[in-house]
């Protein structure tokens, strides 16, 4: 058990956290890879690249520090993580191993201000931070087997089907390898999917939301290829996925996870705020909705460049001809000329879609990159939406703070 002065020691470096994380995080993974270079298979090493993980992690820690006295305020964050470990088979002998580089960072960061007693009471902290983290794992674990058809750790699937869906996008329709059952899962959970990147002669895990409805025979996952020449290891994978997995293939997945998801109870107004890519969780929620026969009032608001990147667009319109308590607003940076379909033009304004999608109640779902979420969370805040019934997520490690 931690004691009240170790508590008082861990306290104390709340500070130099907030002033020099990153560069702690930093040199942990450099140590961690260093040292035990297996790990890369394990880790996503596009966002070492970009910085997003250590940055994550960074806020994590300082996280913890700050609340060490109660730990246990943290668990919406810790679920949030755990999630993510169980869908990358995080195993106790991983917390071992991260624990043992994670002390002997801050020692050589810190050097002398290091102290054996302040050595001491990190090491007592982070064993009982990973004690929390392994016994809510092994719960997670524990709920996915139980399911019929439910899995831990990797699972090879074929891509049955290999849909284009824009200029940008592709459906995978992933179905068990072995034809078996595939257990369900709550819409807006994702799947991690593990491919062989020769150019880094690595294995590289990636989280994709389903972007389908429970069905009981497949997962769908739809991938944006990002472009550039000089690819990060992020753009590497949706590459490989586009360009060399095909109808047939064989893949590694991980069971669903994740917690942004579809809060089904209730008859109150729900609207779905998407930008890009982040379409594809909501796409599983508003299916879902609608296969369950919902006459909940479903507001579907979406925003990208144009025409020829806008995927779903037909499915869309589909659902909305077909329910009358579905309305679709839709957002073109660009629209093209001699294009009649009702468009705004420009970024999405909500303050341009009336007063009907703020009534009493609404649940909001909002996904796209951090800027896109954090302008539409404040813009609802300000008009008085309770945060509780605001939800996001951001794709990628956790960096967005928003109270």
């Amino acid at each position: 058990m931690i004691t009240k002065e170790q508590k008082e020691l861990v306290k104390a470096t709340v500070p130099v956290l907030k002033e020099h994380g990153v560069l702690l995080t930093t040199h942990f993974y450099n140590r961690m890879f260093t040292h035990n270079p297996e790990l890369k298979n394990v880790f996503n090493m596009g966002n070492q690249q970009n910085s997003k993980q250590q940055t994550a992690l960074a806020m994590a820690v300082l996280a913890y520090a700050e609340h060490i006295e109660n730990p246990g305020v943290l668990m919406p964050v810790l679920d949030g993580i755990g999630q993510k470990h169980t869908s990358l088979d995080i195993r106790p002998e991983h917390y071992a191993i991260v624990g043992g580089h994670l002390i002997a960072s801050i020692s050589e960061v810190l050097g002398d201000a290091a102290t054996p007693e302040l050595l001491e009471a990190w090491t007592v902290a982070y064993n009982q931070l990973a004690a929390i983290m392994t016994g809510h794992e092994q719960n997670l674990y524990s709920k996915q087997v139980a399911k019929k058809g439910g899995w831990t750790g990797w699972r090879p699937f074929v891509v049955k089907q290999k849909v284009k869906e824009s200029a940008e996008i592709i459906s995978f329709y992933l179905y068990p390898a072995n034809g078996g059952a595939v257990p369900d899962f709550t819409p807006g959970q994702f799947l991690s999917v593990r491919l062989f990147l020769p150019e880094l002669n690595l294995l590289q895990p990636r989280q994709y939301s389903i972007s389908s409805a429970p069905n009981g025979e497949y997962y769908r996952i739809s991938v944006k290829r990002e472009a550039g020449t000089e690819l990060l290891a992020d753009g590497m994978i949706s590459n490989r996925l586009h360009n060399f997995v095909n109808e047939g293939d064989i893949i590694e997945v991980s069971a669903p996870a994740g917690g942004f998801v579809l809060n089904g109870d209730g008859d109150h107004p729900i609207v779905f705020i998407s930008g890009g890519v982040g379409q594809t969780p909501l796409m599983s929620m508003m299916e879902s909705l609608i296969k369950s026969g919902s006459k909940r009032p479903k507001t579907w608001v979406h925003g990208c460049r144009d025409k020829n990147v806008h995927a779903f667009k037909e499915v869309i319109e589909h659902w909305e001809g077909k329910n009358e308590e579905v309305k679709k607003h839709i957002f073109y940076n660009q629209i093209e000329e001699g294009v009649t379909d009702d468009l705004y033009e420009g970024w999405v304004d909500l303050s341009q879609l009336g007063d009907e999608i703020f009534e009493p109640n609404t649940e909001y779902y909002i996904c796209g990159p951090a800027g896109f979420i954090e302008l539409h969370y404040r813009e609802l805040v300000k008009k008085g939406i309770d945060k509780q019934l605001i939800h996001f997520e951001e794709f990628g490690p956790q960096t967005l703070q928003l109270n």
